[in-house]
């Protein structure tokens, strides 16, 4: 690992941690840097396209969302929208801008809901113009999308993740248990 190098290990993303901490500021302090986000918006909405198919709900259903933006060294690096059913997270902290004691997955958990597989793909694309100014990219820049299913043990969908970010500087490493 290169010096100030953050690897984002999705397996870190999809468990509780000890002491329910935040994932992204562990992970940056690793590496010697300092890892933020910003709870930009949280509540009901209708799912995009793609997520709506992955939670069952079809486009337009209804998800709740938390919309974030991380930050490395105060630099915006990624931004993540996390969905959910509404049956899962109306109600709760997840549909609140407020930070979550213990994470997202523990309060998932605590819910009832544990996420036990993730099917997740990645694709380069030019961002949107929003995508640009949010991030501070060049006119000629893409960006990598991450979507994140995470499924419970009945292989119902609990949640899915939507995370936009530069490809410079990403190291994505996948831990995969054979057998």
């Amino acid at each position: 690992m290169g010096e100030g190098e953050v690897i984002s290990a999705s397996t870190h993303y999809l468990t509780t941690t000890e002491g329910g901490g935040d994932v992204w500021s562990a992970e940056a302090a690793s590496a010697g840097r300092r890892g933020t986000q910003k709870i930009v918006s949280a509540g009901e909405v209708a799912a995009p396209e793609h997520v709506g198919d992955l939670l069952g709900v079809g486009r337009g259903g209804a998800v709740v969302a938390r919309r974030r933006i991380m930050y490395l060294d105060g630099e915006p690096c990624e931004l993540t929208d996390t969905y959910y059913p509404v049956e899962i997270a109306r109600g709760t902290g997840l549909a609140t801008t407020a930070k979550i004691r213990g994470g997202a997955v523990r309060l998932l958990a605590e819910l009832g809901h544990v996420g036990v597989r993730a099917q997740e793909d990645v694709a380069a694309r030019m961002p949107s113009e929003s995508e640009r100014a949010s991030l501070s990219l060049k006119a000629d820049e893409p960006v990598l999308e991450l979507t994140r299913l995470t499924l419970d043990a009945d292989d119902r969908p609990v949640q899915v993740d939507v995370m936009v970010m530069p490809p410079r500087g990403q190291k994505l490493r996948y831990e995969i248990r054979i057998g």
